[in-house]
């Protein structure tokens, strides 16, 4: 889980230094600091905390970083970063979308920053995005803090639904040409748990996909050792539902 830590040091001056002390020796240093597994952490340091709140389903913090910019952390996990969120959301789309032959109707399980949305609307011959996030306050959040994502969120082809994805997906009769899950890991207890379980790939999604239709969908870290968290389980799961004839995609 991550750590904001704030400390105060004063600068030592001697001689003619030692008069500005009082003016300018003061200072407070904020770090955030996340374990990424076992023995091995990372830190960033702040320029400021931008927002810390609480919703219905999560703890959600904006900072803003020194070395990435402005950075979203839920429930304690850095989640991504102005600099490089790019990196993420660029694969978790576009081969997907290019790997179909003519992708018109999109549903996005999650996504409430607006990243996803703003990929999958670059491309021209998508008609339709349905972006469906269970919780409101972090949608509205991301909609006024993250500017980059500004023009996607007004897009007329983007339609936002507050609501549980499984029970979305269920409730709807359309079919989509691509699913895109872009969710917390399933962390149990968490708000997303279930929608990563064998019986919603086999009975919700996999129902809701178009001929040559294709689902991705984040799984976690997939290190030397960080696969163990979640990655192999989600792998281990999809491939008893997604098998030969099926278009799956794991990021």
């Amino acid at each position: 889980m991550g750590e904001i830590s704030c400390s105060n040091g004063i600068s030592q001056a001697n001689g003619a230094d030692a008069k500005n002390v009082a003016l300018t020796g003061y200072r407070k240093s904020c770090w955030y600091e996340e374990e990424i597994e076992e023995n091995l952490r990372w830190s960033f340091a702040l320029n400021s905390i931008l927002h810390t709140g609480e919703t219905r389903y999560q703890d959600i913090a904006l900072l803003d970083t020194k070395p990435f910019g402005k950075a979203l952390v839920i429930d304690g996990k850095l989640q991504s970063a102005e600099v490089d969120e790019f990196i993420y959301h660029e694969s978790l789309v576009h081969p997907a979308l290019l790997h179909h032959p003519n992708p018109k109707t999109i549903f996005i399980m999650g996504g409430g920053e607006g990243s996803t949305a703003r990929e999958i609307l670059r491309h021209k011959t998508v008609e339709k995005v349905v972006m469906c996030d269970i919780d409101e306050e972090v949608v509205e959040f991301c909609k006024s803090y993250l500017v980059v994502n500004k023009e996607a969120f007004s897009d007329p082809r983007l339609e936002l639904v507050i609501n549980d994805a499984r029970a979305e997906l269920e409730s709807r009769k359309e079919n989509y040409d691509v699913i895109i899950g872009d969710l917390a890991d399933p962390i149990e207890g968490g708000p997303c748990y279930k929608l990563y379980t064998k019986s919603f790939y086999e009975f919700v999604v996999k129902p809701r996909l178009n001929p040559e239709g294709i689902f991705v969908t984040q799984a976690g870290p997939a290190g030397i050792f960080s696969h163990t968290e979640v990655f192999s389980c989600i792998y281990n799961t999809l491939r008893q539902v997604f098998k030969c004839g099926y278009n799956l995609t794991l990021l």
